[in-house]
């Protein structure tokens, strides 16, 4: 297996500033030419936007924009080059937001990833991401098959057969949320399975935390992760290096400071903002609500693209629990439910190597099983439902409390 997905990971600086020169005013007058772009591009000159620098000049594009653009005109807002039926996928995400697919090669660029890790012709995938209504399956399916290895379409749940399906088919590599990989290996070792034939992991969709890195190094598996999003497929990637995430080839990163458009010195903290070389959904300058930094230099692995440290929290208080994003909006659906309920927080935590929820609630109310359910509904996961009198909860805005740590 080569080094490199391709030749594009190593180029010059000088490579890639004359291939977004090329790239960026088509992309632009694609996205000018679409009804969601139709007043925020409206005075915009496409043959003007050939650099970083000049894009930074562009409108960010918010996600509450998206949804609301969804909203007058399901079920892309106007944001896509092709009709619905066009696509070979739609998908709905929480929110809901929608997201077009497509089965082309590599359509969401995790091939790019998926080859980083080591995984290719002769490798059986063992694909936990869901299947279900979310895209993330279908992401790193898609992936799968760009780098030649087979899938087991496994998806979220059902761990032991997950563990039988891993031994009997002899599944090489795993791709899914870096701590339930952990939970099909202590299935096995409990059914007395043998999963050595595992020995990569292409994980993301939460934390990978160093000490779950170092079991599964321990158990003589690799295990890398990437930075993806539903909108915008793969947006930065570890190599075998661990130095970084590198930025992928497709899209273009800015940080940039929180709630406006204006990039950061290199090193700074802030808000990851993304645009997609994709014709068929040119997001451009999309604002992902993470928080990263550029790091400087390039990767020793010899990729030359920009570096980004990763997720580093949101810019609001939006988090991800379990694989799944709970948004303030959520919270706020639950307690409109529930009229008993005067204020919530969702707390996120740790539990060994597994994340935990809990969900404090005030109210004079006694039964936590109606809120469990509306929980359950509302928020798409389960966790313990705490009680708590009124006026108990801290009076500081908060309602998604992240208590993880990410030393």
């Amino acid at each position: 297996m080569s080094s490199y997905f391709d030749d594009l990971e190593t180029r010059s600086a000088d490579e890639r500033g004359a291939s977004l020169a090329q790239c960026l005013p088509a992309l632009i007058a694609a996205a000018k030419g679409l009804p969601g772009y139709a007043d925020s591009l409206a005075d915009v000159d496409p043959a003007q936007i050939t650099d970083r620098a000049t894009l930074a000049t562009l409108p960010v594009l918010r996600k509450s924009e998206l949804t609301g653009a969804q909203a007058a005109d399901a079920p892309f807002g106007g944001f896509t080059t092709r009709p619905a039926a066009g696509f070979d996928h739609v998908f709905q995400s929480p929110g809901p937001i929608y997201e077009p697919g497509r089965v082309s090669p590599d359509w969401w660029r995790m091939g790019r990833f998926l080859h980083a890790c080591g995984i290719g012709a002769g490798d059986i995938v063992q694909n936990c991401f869901g299947y279900h209504l979310t895209p993330a399956g279908m992401i790193f399916e898609n992936g799968a098959r760009a780098v030649g290895a087979a899938v087991l379409p496994a998806g979220t749940g059902q761990t032991e057969l997950q563990a039988r399906a891993a031994h009997d088919i002899g599944v090489t590599a795993y791709a899914g949320t870096p701590d339930y990989l952990k939970i099909i290996l202590d299935k096995a070792d409990a059914l007395g399975l043998d999963l050595s034939r595992i020995t990569r992991a292409a994980v993301s969709g939460g934390a990978l935390f160093p000490s779950l890195r170092q079991e599964y190094a321990d158990r003589g598996i690799a295990c890398l992760q990437c930075y993806a999003t539903a909108d915008l497929g793969n947006i930065a990637y570890e190599s075998p290096a661990m130095d970084g995430m590198i930025v992928d080839e497709g899209v273009i990163v800015e940080i940039v400071r929180p709630g406006t458009g204006t990039p950061v010195p290199e090193g700074e903290v802030g808000e990851v903002v993304v645009t997609s070389l994709n014709t068929d959904y040119p997001l451009v300058r999309f604002a992902t609500g993470d928080l990263s930094a550029v790091l400087p230099g390039t990767s020793p692995c010899g990729r030359t693209n920009m570096r980004i440290k990763g997720w580093m929290g949101r810019a609001d208080q939006t988090t991800k629990i379990k694989g799944m994003f709970v948004r303030p909006e959520q919270v706020a659906d639950l307690l409109a439910r529930h009229p008993e309920a005067l204020r919530a927080r969702v707390i996120a935590g740790r539990d060994g190597e597994m994340d935990t929820m809990t969900v404090q609630i005030e109210t004079g109310a006694t039964d936590p099983a109606p809120f469990a359910a509306s929980i359950a509904e509302v928020l798409k996961l389960r966790g313990q439902v705490d009680l708590v009198p009124p006026g108990s909860l801290p009076n500081d805005g908060k309602v998604i409390d992240d208590q993880r740590s990410y030393d």
